[in-house]
């Protein structure tokens, strides 16, 4: 079975990108084993100094989590017409390391509605292009077309074939 981290680029702790991240687990368990990773913001800031006097306890269990999958998806909110500081940090953190390189990635933009989550796409596929992931495809998501009942997303069939095409992809 093959083995995807899913990680919520939100700072947020109650975060709608890791509900959606947690009900793609929940939905593919029987064909995927799914890996929500969230709590970005526990990672300290980059910077090239601080990788040179050693790679702090997060960012190695950050790293060792990308390389032991065979994929991953990052699902992202748009702060400031951008991907959030805490998403860009960790993407900071594997650029010399190389964990995301040639590595299947599914970028997720989950945003209020359209047009919100296109600068967060082109910033996000920025960054994965820089540091040589495999972007398999794209996909903006938005919570006008998703229902949440009872604080737990459910997706329609649509949303549900939508996804099990783009995890294929993986």
């Amino acid at each position: 079975m093959k083995t995807i981290l899913a990680i919520s680029g939100s700072a947020s702790t109650e975060s709608s990108n890791k509900q959606l991240l947690e009900t793609l687990r929940s939905e593919f368990a029987d064909s995927y084993d799914i890996r929500v990773l969230d709590g970005l913001w526990l990672l300290p800031l980059f910077t090239p100094q601080a990788e040179q006097s050693g790679i702090p306890e997060q960012v190695q269990q950050l790293r060792q989590a990308v390389s032991d999958a065979d994929a991953v998806i990052i699902c992202t909110p748009e702060y400031l017409h951008n991907i959030p500081a805490v998403l860009k940090n960790a993407l900071e953190w594997m650029t010399t390391s190389g964990e995301l390189h040639e590595k299947p990635v599914l970028p997720i933009t989950f945003t209020p509605a359209l047009p919100r989550g296109e600068h967060a796409m082109r910033s996000l596929l920025q960054s994965l292009t820089a540091i040589k992931a495999k972007v398999v495809a794209e996909l903006p998501l938005y919570r006008t077309e998703i229902a949440i009942e009872n604080g737990k997303i459910v997706l329609n069939k649509s949303h549900r074939h939508l996804l099990s095409e783009a995890l294929t992809l993986l």
